[in-house]
């Protein structure tokens, strides 16, 4: 299958699907795709409630895709790729619906960025987080304010740290990644129905205030993550990074 971004439309809900053959990667397309997804939600009346899901029953994103990193030869090419991550936490920011996540497997890097920026993750067991950024000699720059306003900034200095280490959806849970935590996909998405019928119920009015209210303080964002962006631009043209990555692609 070929790499994609659907959104469809069902009793005042859009659901925004990706997919990468690469573990659900995100390339700069994806990315850009993502970005417009919400934001085309977020101008749509009829939607009430958006739902960030990936396709398949594997990990559910991999983050930065490792092909895009070692075709990366300039600042302005590194810059011009992380700002992609940064153009979809912003969009999720800004989005005026509530965004519940649908994390039904492994979250790596800007996929644990993606998680930590949905307003309310539903995720099983399987659900394991790790930010390798360190260990292919960059960082978690740009997705670093999304996951540290989750789940504070102790815990999100313990993932960028320890950057080969698994943490388990109990852990990821218990610092507030996750909201609700289930044993199976199917009792997950029982959850993500009762709550997404909940919400469609509700006042849109107040539920868009309420969000504004949630992200209070991020309004400078815009500029801070592009800034972050240019730092992770600039490392990857390292030859540290750039060895990292050729090894980590012939595993």
């Amino acid at each position: 299958m070929d790499a994609f971004v659907k959104s469809s439309f069902h009793n005042g809900i859009t659901s925004i699907e990706f997919f990468h053959p690469q573990s659900n990667s995100l390339p700069g397309r994806i990315l850009d795709e993502l970005a417009q997804a919400i934001h085309a939600a977020g101008n749509d009346e009829a939607t009430k409630v958006v739902l960030i899901r990936s396709f398949g029953d594997k990990a559910f994103c991999a983050g930065a895709s490792f092909d895009e990193l070692a075709a990366i030869r300039s600042k302005e090419e590194g810059l011009k790729f992380f700002s992609g991550f940064a153009q979809v936490i912003n969009a999720m920011r800004i989005c005026p619906k509530l965004i519940i996540g649908r994390i039904h497997g492994k979250c790596v890097g800007g996929g644990v960025g993606l998680a930590a920026a949905v307003d309310y993750a539903i995720a099983t067991d399987a659900a394991e987080v790790k930010l390798s950024e360190l260990a292919v000699g960059i960082g978690p720059f740009v997705v670093g304010p999304v996951v540290e306003r989750k789940i504070g900034n102790s815990a999100f200095s313990q993932l960028a740290i320890d950057a080969t280490r698994w943490r388990s959806a109990e852990w990821a849970r218990k610092r507030g990644l996750y909201a609700e935590l289930y044993n199976t996909v199917e009792d997950m998405d029982e959850a993500i129905s009762r709550l997404a019928y909940l919400l469609v119920q509700s006042s849109p009015e107040a539920m868009a205030e309420l969000k504004k209210v949630f992200w209070q303080g991020t309004e400078h964002w815009d500029q801070l993550l592009v800034e972050r962006a240019a730092i992770s631009g600039r490392l990857v043209l390292s030859d540290f990074t750039r060895n990292a990555i050729e090894s980590f692609k012939k595993k």
